[in-house]
């Protein structure tokens, strides 16, 4: 085509667009109501859209992402981040297929540090107070391998992350400008965290992103030759080499974990059928939450093909009564491919508006959904900040409007064009025997039939959902949540180095705590139930037993949770004892070593005599403690989650931990403290956290929760996905109940002169009525059969969301569709009803 015919076809198509502009204008309330539909619709795919963008699309932004890799530690029981010192040795010699690996904190989260500085340090604020800080620790090629530069300044070198090296500090850029006011005089200077001089040796620039996202950067100061293989854990990180596929590097790894376990023994009797492995980095960091974003992803889009279908119904009914006005413009020489061109472009100037009204609304919900607790969402940022639209989300948006405005052009475009031109010049009958009425009809009741189907799918999907989530809550987790405080304080780089002076810091504290009016009982715990972040397990035997065969022995010996608490956490939490006594003041390191176990560990490895009669021995190989006397026996609760069953638990008193155990935990884990109070514990929060702080000497709080939020976190994904769904089902719900409003309506104003022809000659009104009950009833029931039929096999997509609910719960399926139907009876109602007012003489004359 040559430039002129270019500029005539731009010209033609923007006539059409100025026309249909007009035309729509002339017809607001179908307009807005069209455009609010879409909006509705095209708002919920950009909102879904713009989470799996980050979550799932967007690239990391370190340099050569798609290289970068994280290191896995294999199990039966799956996969983790888990490493240790020698794993990290072993995994950084295999220097051939791996560049730049680097071990930093994640798998427990970061240690949080007080930061404290005086006037001389730099504090431009003035008042030197300390301030709890997420504090990241990392090895020398952390930042070359993430890509992070400082400036002013400069990263860690090897000597200040080996044992005892000197103590620097890298500020992120947050940190430098609120608390230091952006002073590049800063670098140098001392600063101190948790009391100990450190020295500024950079600044992070601002770009730099990660996750977590830490205030200050501290050097990982291990002996990379050390054997030990409990005392830490953290996460490990590296980039492939060029030429070196993911394939090859999983197979050298697992050569590797072969020499690994040759190498330590007794770590291939702890960890049987263990291996090593890698994952992409970004595949390791989304988890699981692929499959569920992507269930969220196909939700909102039958949701957006039902408002199509509302959409079409309505442009349909345009269409037909613009037959005058497409016969004259037809009679004049448009040919059939115009009017076409130009219904369409009057569609895609709605889908158009409609899309740009949604991406306003899909910012907005997104916003509103991701800030009440998505659960286990990575990437997304503080209160969704990375959460942002950028041109995927923009041309994902386009494309939507654009294959919108085919799904609801095209058919009210060709229906149309078809109809004859004679009957459209003379202005054509209203009555049933009208063919173009006729094909009409069938048209919607298509379109009622397929969102009624796919409403039911969605009802079924969230009503499964909200069953899950009313069984979890229904479950009992072994111990009273109510009016319960949980602070917690990290000891990571603290003076607490052994169980003399942690068991001074809790009597210390836990003193100071109880005495505050309004609190009924005090204590401590390494961690408190239901936190999944901070759990521990470990092994144990029975002393003079061999162990059998079981789902939970592991080698030569048990595993089991593990617990470290103050005598006073089973008042606090008002856990039963079903045996034996609690833990006393009395239970020393001076004292015989004593343990409590749970109902579930009884019941399993202690069934024959009294509980009370056996010694356990926790731990294996090297750090395996001397035998424990079983002193009580108390009920079970959920320590992980809700939806895994109780697995069997020790609980050994704080004053008796051993320093190793110590060493770990403090490195890894903060110190819970507990308060049960007389009212709502968050009105003696600030009082609990002022006696922790002068007590424990300022020990940064890492966070301060209640019981009850607690609870509630531990099935935060499931409420959010329960909420997300609900929320679609009950959309589809109103969309489908609209489209079978429409129809009903349209059928009765089409039916009119018929009615009146029936009723001169003496039917019922009633009999008319339910005439058109049944009719409408007829589609839903075929709705609901054919939407039941495909919600059998797709619910099977969210069974690992659903918990004690089969993915056909009998009274899931039988409950959605009468929710449905009754509905839907209304919305047939309304319009059915006017029957009885049609007036014969009037409804004769009626055209």
């Amino acid at each position: 085509m040559n430039d002129a015919g270019k500029w005539v076809g731009l010209e033609t198509l923007w006539q059409d667009v100025r026309f249909g502009w007009r035309s729509l204008k002339r017809q607001p309330l179908l307009t807005v109501a069209v455009v609010a539909t879409l909006a509705f619709g095209i708002g919920g795919m950009t909102a879904i859209f713009s989470v799996v963008n980050t979550v799932l699309l967007r690239p990391l932004s370190y340099p050569e992402p798609d290289r970068m890799v994280q290191f896995l530690v294999t199990g039966p029981w799956g996969w983790a981040p888990a490493a240790t010192i020698p794993k990290f040795k072993i995994w950084r010699e295999q220097s051939d297929i791996f560049q730049d690996v680097a071990a930093y904190d994640s798998f427990f989260g970061v240690p949080v540090l007080s930061l404290g500085v005086d006037k001389n340090g730099g504090d431009k604020n003035g008042d030197g107070k300390p301030e709890p800080i997420k504090a990241m620790r990392v090895t020398a090629g952390y930042f070359r391998l993430f890509g992070a530069t400082v400036a002013p300044g400069r990263t860690f070198t090897e000597e200040e992350c080996s044992p005892n090296g000197p103590q620097v500090v890298v500020l992120s850029s947050g940190v430098w400008r609120r608390r230091f006011s952006a002073d590049p005089a800063i670098v140098g200077k001392v600063i101190r965290l948790n009391g100990q001089p450190y020295t500024v040796v950079g600044i992070m620039r601002p770009e730099f992103e990660s996750d977590p996202s830490p205030g200050v950067w501290v050097p990982f100061q291990f002996n990379p030759n050390s054997p030990e293989h409990t005392k830490l854990y953290f996460t490990v990180a590296g980039r492939l080499k060029p030429g070196i596929t993911l394939s090859l590097a999983r197979t050298r790894l697992s050569l590797a974990a072969e020499r690994f376990f040759r190498e330590f023994p007794d770590q291939a009797a702890a960890e049987p059928k263990g291996g090593f492995s890698a994952a992409l980095l970004q595949e390791a960091m989304v988890g699981d939450v692929r499959s569920s974003l992507y269930i969220f992803s196909g939700a909102v889009g039958f949701v957006l093909l039902i408002a199509c279908a509302n959409v079409a119904s309505l442009l349909l009914a345009r269409a037909m009564g613009r037959q005058r006005e497409l016969a004259i413009r037809a009679a004049v020489g448009a040919g059939r491919g115009r009017l076409v061109r130009q219904l369409l472009t009057e569609s895609l100037v709605l889908s158009l508006l409609g899309g740009a009204l949604g991406l306003v609304f899909g910012a907005i919900a997104i916003r509103l959904l991701l800030n009440l607790n998505p659960g286990n969402l990575p990437r997304i940022g503080e209160f969704a900040s990375a959460v942002t639209p950028d041109w995927r989300v923009l041309a994902f948006t386009a494309g939507v409007s654009l294959g919108t405005s085919i799904l609801i052009g095209l058919g009210p475009a060709l229906e149309g064009s078809l109809a004859d031109l004679n009957a459209r010049l003379r202005g054509g009958s209203g009555i049933v025997g009208n063919g173009t009425v006729v094909r009409k009809h069938k048209t919607l009741s298509l379109l009622v039939i397929g969102e009624v189907s796919i409403a039911v799918v969605l009802l079924i999907g969230a009503g499964l959902l909200v069953r899950t989530f009313v069984t979890m809550r229904s479950v009992n987790p072994g111990f009273d949540s109510k009016n319960v405080l949980a602070v917690t304080t990290s000891l990571s780089e603290s003076r607490i180095r052994n169980v003399t002076t942690m068991t001074q810091l809790v009597r210390g504290v836990v003193e100071r705590m109880r005495v505050l009016p309004g609190v009924v009982a005090a204590g401590a715990a390494w961690c408190v139930p239901l936190d999944f972040t901070c759990s521990a397990g470990g092994r144990f035997s029975v002393a003079g037993q061999e162990p059998p065969g079981s789902a939970f022995s592991t080698g030569n010996a048990f595993s089991s949770g593990w617990s470290s608490v103050s005598p006073a956490y089973f008042e606090v939490f008002r856990i039963p004892l079903l045996r034996g006594r609690f833990f006393a003041i009395q239970d020393d390191s001076a004292s015989q070593p004593v343990v409590i176990v749970n109902e579930a560990l009884a019941r399993q490895f202690l069934a024959t005599g009294d509980p009370l009669n056996n010694r356990l021995i926790l731990g294996t190989g090297p750090n395996q403690e001397p035998a424990r006397q079983i002193v009580g026996v108390v009920q079970d609760t959920h320590d992980l989650d809700l939806r895994t069953s109780v697995r069997p638990t020790v609980y050994v008193p704080l004053s008796q931990v051993t320093d190793a155990a110590i060493a770990v935990r403090r490195e890894n884990v903060p110190l819970a403290w507990i308060a049960r109070t007389q009212d709502d514990p968050v009105m003696l929060s600030t009082a609990i956290q002022d006696a922790i702080s002068q007590a424990s000497g300022d020990l940064p709080i890492t966070s301060v929760r209640t019981m009850r939020e607690v609870v509630a976190g531990s099935s935060a994904s499931e409420a959010f996905a329960t909420l997300v769904l609900a929320i679609f089902g009950c959309s589809a719900l109103a969309l489908a109940a609209i489209g079978v409003y429409g129809l009903t309506a349209y059928s009765v104003q089409n039916r009119t002169r018929e009615f009146g022809i029936r009723m001169a000659l003496g039917a019922p009104a009633g009999n008319l009525q339910r005439s058109i009950i049944f009719e409408g009833l007829r589609l839903v029931a075929i709705g609901v059969l054919l939407g039941s039929i495909a919600a059998l096999g797709l619910t099977r997509l969210i069974v690992h969301l659903l918990y004690r609910v089969q993915p056909w719960d009998p009274l899931v399926f039988l409950s959605a569709p009468v929710v449905l139907g009754a509905v839907a009876l209304m919305a047939i109602w309304i319009p059915a009803r006017h029957v009885t007012q049609v007036d014969p003489l009037t409804a004769l004359r009626y055209e």
